[in-house]
C-alpha cells in the first residue's frame, strides 16, 4: 500500500514548483507522481501521420518524486505527514489496513 495514491490532493514542498496542488494523475513504480497541472515543460514533438500527430511544440506535466508531494489534510488545507494503521472490524472479521493524517489522526481512507 502507498501513501500517495492516485486522484489524492498533493502539494509539492520543494522545487521551482513549490506551494503548488494539485491531483495526482499516476503513480510510477520508480517513485515518481504525475501532478495535474504541475511540473509543465515545453516539448518540441514531431509530427507523427501513423498516429495522427501534428508537430509543434506542446506543453505536458513531467513526473515528480514522491518524496517532493505531501498529502493534502482537507481539514487544515496543508500538508501532512501520512501513516498507516490497522481498523478493527466488528464481528471479530480482518482488520484492514487505512492511512491516516500524522497531525489529527483522522483516517484518509473511507
Amino acid at each position: 500500500m502507498q501513501k500517495i495514491r492516485k486522484g489524492d490532493q498533493v502539494v509539492v514542498t520543494t522545487g521551482r514548483e513549490k506551494g503548488k496542488r494539485g491531483a495526482v494523475l499516476r503513480v510510477f513504480e520508480t517513485g515518481k507522481v504525475l501532478v495535474e497541472g504541475v511540473n509543465r515543460v515545453k516539448k518540441h514533438q514531431r509530427p507523427n501521420p501513423m498516429k495522427g500527430q501534428t508537430g509543434g511544440i506542446i506543453e505536458k506535466e513531467m513526473p515528480l518524486a514522491i518524496s517532493n508531494v505531501m498529502l493534502v489534510n482537507p481539514a487544515t488545507g496543508k500538508g501532512d505527514r501520512v501513516g498507516f494503521k490497522f481498523l478493527e472490524a466488528q464481528g471479530g472479521a480482518v482488520a484492514r489496513k487505512v492511512r491516516f493524517f500524522k497531525s489529527n489522526g483522522e483516517v484518509v481512507d473511507v
